[in-house]
C-alpha cells in the first residue's frame, strides 16, 4: 500500500470498534462510516475498491494477485480519506491481467473478503473477479468496480467481528449497478451463514440488487432492491410487494435495515442524485423462521449464504452497521455517496478489451460461462455485452486473453483442423493472433487463420485452424484493436491519456496493457484507429518529416498505413513510412514520417 494509518486514525478506529462509536461525525466531509457511528449505529464492516469510507481511515482498500507470477500488491489510497490509487494497480497489472483476491475490511475488526469456499448449492470455490474489468470515474478520479460474474463471489467465513447474530439489529447499504443484473442467485451484500450452507429461513440478512421476482406478483421487470433473509427474496412485507417499483439506474444506493425482532425496511435510490425511496418499513415476514431472525454473522458479496454464485453484478462500496440505523443517518449517507459524482457505465467491461466477433455476428466464447479453466473449449455464441469470457484483450505480443488465460491452439499445434482453446499464457506461438486487412486472424507459426468449420455459425460451433482462404468463414473483428509495438519496444500511444481528440500529438510510450488508446484498430480500409478517430498525417502532408497525430477518420491518403515485410508501416500517398525520429526510444517521442530505409527506427508491428 502507499500510505499507513496514522497512529491517531488507527486509535480513533479502535476506540470505535471497543465502545460501539467509529470515532465522532464530522459536520462537513464526514464520510459513511463516520455518520452512522455519530448516529450511535457504528460500521462493523465497510468494504470498498473505490473510496475510504472513513475519514481518517488511510490503509489498504484491496489485493491484487497477478496472473503471470502469482506476485501479490495492496492498492491503497491516493490520501488518507480519499480515493482508490487506480494507477498502482494498472502498473502492477500491466502486460498481464490481476484478479481482486482481498477486499480490506475498513474498520478494525479486520473483517476482510476473499473468494469464497465451494458450498452446498453445488458450485466449486470461487474466483476473484478480474481487476481491470471495469472503471468508472468517483470523485474526479479513475477508480476500479468488482465486476462479478458467475463463478466470482467472496465471504467472510465463520463469524465476523461485531456482525448481527440471532436477533439482533443491523443495517447495510452497498452500491452497485442497476444495469448489470440478472435474476439467478445470488448478487447479495451483508449477513449470511457462517459456513457456505442454507441452514434455514431466517439465516441471512443481506440486500440484494436483482430481477428475481421470488415471490409474485411483482411491479414490472425490475431490478428491484431486495432483502435475502434466506429461503427467500423479499421486496417487502411477506414477499411479494408491488409498491416496489424497482431501481434501473447506471448506479443504485440498496439499503436494508432489520431489527431482527420484527420489522424491516428497504430503500433504494439513484446513487448520483436525489434521495431515497422507501419500498418497505414494516414488518418481518411471518412465514416461519423470520419473526425472530437467526442470523449467523458471515459476510457475503455476489454470492448467496450456500454459495449460489450464478447472477452478476457490478459491486463499488458497502457498509454493515451495528444496530437500527435511523432514517436521518441513512438520508446524510445517500447525500454523501451522490456527492462522489460517480460516472461511466457500469454494464459493460470498459478497458481495452472488446469483443471477437465472428460468422453470423456470432462472438468468440468461452464454453462454461465465465468459469473457463485450462483446455476450456473457445466456440462461437450469441453476443452478450455482460459476458467476461467474451471481451478479449489484444496484449503487445499478440496473444488475445479473457479470464486471466490466453486463446491458445491445441497442443500448440500447426495442422488444418486444430482447434482452439482457453490456456494459461505462455507465450508459445499457438497463442499469437495477428489481424490482416482482410478481416481474418492469423496465426503466424502455423501460417493459419481462425476458422469455424464450414463456416458453421450455430451456437457452440467450436473454433479452429485453417489455410487462410478469405472465406466468411474466416471473418473475425477484434474490437479490442491491438497495441502496434514501436522502438525500443514502445507503443503507438496518442497522449493525453485516453482522451485525444483531433490534433492531438501521437506517439511512442511505455506500454500499457489497460491504455485504451494504445490499442488499434486495423480497419478495412487500412486506417488505423483508436479513440473513435484516425492515425492521421499532419494536413494530410507528404514531406519528409511531417507529423502525425490523431484525427477524425475521413478516409484521405493521409489515414492510410500497409505493413510491409521489413516491418515497417507505408503511407502509400507520401511513399514514405512511419518513423521515430532518429531512431529515439524515449517517452513522448513525437513520430513523423520519413523515407522507408529499413531502419529500427521504422520498425512498427500491428497486433
Amino acid at each position: 500500500m502507499r500510505g499507513k494509518r496514522s497512529i491517531l486514525a488507527v486509535l480513533a478506529l479502535l476506540l470505535g470498534a471497543l465502545v460501539g462509536v467509529a470515532g465522532p461525525a464530522h459536520a462537513a466531509g464526514s464520510l459513511p462510516c463516520d455518520i452512522y457511528g455519530g448516529a450511535g449505529t457504528p460500521c462493523v464492516a465497510a468494504h470498498s475498491t473505490v473510496r475510504a469510507l472513513f475519514a481518517g481511515y488511510a490503509g489498504p482498500l484491496y489485493q491484487v494477485t497477478r496472473a503471470s507470477d502469482g506476485a501479490k500488491a495492496d492498492i491503497g489510497l491516493l490520501a488518507a480519506g480519499g480515493y482508490a490509487d487506480a494507477g498502482r494497480q494498472d502498473t502492477f497489472c500491466g502486460g498481464t491481467t490481476c484478479r481482486i483476491t482481498r477486499i480490506y475490511d475498513q474498520t478494525a475488526r479486520h473483517n476482510d473478503l476473499t473468494p469464497g469456499p465451494a458450498g452446498t448449492a453445488g458450485m466449486g470455490a470461487d474466483r476473484g473477479a478480474d481487476a481491470g474489468e471495469i472503471a468508472v470515474t468517483a470523485g474526479g478520479h479513475k477508480v476500479y468496480g468488482v465486476w462479478i460474474s458467475p463463478g466470482v463471489g467472496y465471504r467472510y467465513t465463520g463469524v465476523a467481528s461485531g456482525v448481527a447474530v440471532n436477533g439482533q439489529p443491523e443495517g447495510a447499504y452497498m452500491v452497485a449497478s442497476g444495469t448489470h443484473v440478472g435474476s439467478a442467485c445470488c448478487f447479495d451484500y451483508g449477513n449470511a451463514e457462517s459456513a457456505p450452507a442454507d441452514t434455514g429461513n431466517g439465516h441471512m440478512d443481506a440486500v440484494s440488487i436483482a430481477t428475481t421476482c421470488y415471490f409474485a406478483p411483482c411491479t414490472g421487470s425490475g431490478p428491484w432492491v431486495e432483502a435475502d433473509l434466506e429461503n427467500g427474496m423479499f421486496q417487502g412485507d411477506n414477499g411479494s410487494n408491488t409498491a416496489n417499483r424497482g431501481n434501473g439506474s447506471t448506479y443504485v444506493t440498496a439499503v436494508l435495515k432489520n431489527n431482527g425482532q420484527t420489522r424491516y425496511a428497504l430503500k433504494g435510490g439513484d446513487a448520483r442524485s436525489g434521495g431515497l425511496t422507501t419500498w418497505w418499513d414494516g414488518a418481518l415476514p411471518t412465514r416461519g423462521g423470520y419473526q425472530p431472525m437467526h442470523q449467523e454473522g458471515g459476510i457475503i458479496l455476489g454470492i448467496g449464504g450456500d454459495n449460489s454464485n450464478w447472477n452478476r453484478g457490478t459491486f463499488f462500496e458497502g457498509v454493515m452497521v451495528s444496530g437500527y440505523p435511523t432514517d436521518a443517518a441513512e438520508n446524510a449517507v445517500q447525500a454523501n455517496i451522490v456527492s462522489v459524482g460517480y460516472t461511466g457505465q457500469t454494464d459493460v467491461p470498459n478497458g481495452p478489451q472488446g469483443t471477437v466477433t465472428g460468422p453470423g455476428g456470432k462472438c468468440v466464447d468461452v464454453a462454461a460461462d465465465d468459469t473457463g479453466v485450462d483446455g476450456t473449449a473457445v466456440q462461437l455464441w450469441d453476443c452478450q455485452t455482460y459476458a467476461e469470457d467474451q471481451h478479449w484483450t489484444h496484449n503487445a505480443d499478440g496473444s488475445l486473453g479473457t479470464l486471466g488465460r490466453c486463446l491458445d491452439v491445441d497442443g500448440n499445434g500447426t495442422a488444418n483442423g486444430t482447434q482452439v482453446e482457453l490456456w494459461d499464457c505462455n507465450g508459445v506461438g499457438g497463442q499469437k493472433w495477428v489481424q490482416q486487412a482482410d478481416g481474418s486472424l492469423l496465426n503466424p507459426q502455423s501460417g493459419r487463420c481462425l476458422d469455424s468449420p464450414g463456416g458453421a455459425t450455430a451456437n457452440g460451433t467450436r473454433l479452429q485452424i485453417w489455410d487462410c482462404n478469405g472465406a466468411a468463414a474466416q471473418k473475425f473483428s477484434v474490437g479490442g484493436g491491438a497495441p502496434v509495438t514501436g522502438p525500443g519496444g514502445k507503443c503507438v500511444d496518442v497522449a493525453a491519456d485516453d482522451t485525444g481528440v483531433d490534433g492531438t500529438a501521437v506517439q511512442l510510450w511505455d506500454c500499457q496493457s489497460w491504455a485504451v488508446d494504445q490499442h488499434w484498430f486495423h480497419r478495412s480500409d487500412t486506417s488505423l484507429g483508436t479513440l473513435g478517430r484516425c492515425l492521421d498525417v499532419v494536413g494530410n502532408g507528404t514531406a519528409n518529416g511531417t507529423q502525425v497525430e490523431l484525427w477524425d477518420c475521413n478516409g484521405v491518403g493521409g489515414q492510410k498505413w500497409v505493413q510491409q515485410a521489413d516491418g515497417s508501416l507505408l503511407n502509400p500517398q507520401s511513399g514514405r513510412c512511419l518513423d521515430s525520429p532518429g531512431g529515439a526510444t524515449a517517452n513522448g517521442t513525437r513520430l513523423q514520417i520519413w523515407d522507408c530505409n529499413g531502419s529500427a527506427a521504422q520498425k512498427f508491428r500491428l497486433g
